[in-house]
């Protein structure tokens, strides 16, 4: 029984160091060290204050959280660059009184990927997602926070998988 405890507990810790090597994100870094994403200016025609920054720090976190990458401000191995493209609400099911039962708020950015020890890896690719909304809802307070919240996660995680996911 005592012999069958150490076994146990040696395959346990085995496995353990095993997985270390694994990355849970599926990120492949390479060699690079570090990473940078530079501002994403608003372009889109109905400019949302405080979007660029929020979208550009979205970026940064979700970078930072899934890989072992440290975030520089200049020179990063890996850089991140682009602009908002679009931001647009519109209407997307009707009532029987030919008004708007709910909204679509689309974002769309535009992103540059160079990877300066890899240039095979570079890439220029537009990324956008939606969020439907209550056309009585106004699109401010809660409903626009959760609105960006959603946006956002699906954005910074499709740009995380089109660059470092090898999948």
């Amino acid at each position: 029984m005592k012999l069958l405890k150490y076994i146990a507990i040696l395959l346990f810790t085995i496995t353990l160091t095993g997985c270390g090597i694994y990355s849970f994100t599926g990120a492949d870094t390479g060699d690079a060290k570090t990473f940078q994403v530079n501002f994403f200016q608003n372009n889109a025609e109905l400019v949302e204050p405080g979007l660029d920054i929020d979208f550009t720090n979205a970026l940064q976190d979700l970078i930072q959280n899934q890989t072992s990458l440290n975030l520089v401000n200049t020179g990063g191995d890996l850089l991140f660059e682009g602009e908002i493209t679009e931001y647009r609400i519109a209407p997307m099911t009707a009532t029987a009184q030919n008004t708007a039962a709910q909204n679509r708020l689309t974002i769309s950015v535009n992103v540059r990927y160079f990877n300066t020890l890899d240039e095979d890896k570079d890439f220029e690719q537009r990324f956008s997602f939606f969020f439907d909304f209550d056309a009585n809802a106004q699109l401010v307070g809660g409903t626009k926070d959760e609105a960006f919240e959603v946006i956002f996660e699906r954005l910074t995680q499709d740009i995380f998988n089109a660059s470092l996911a090898n999948w």
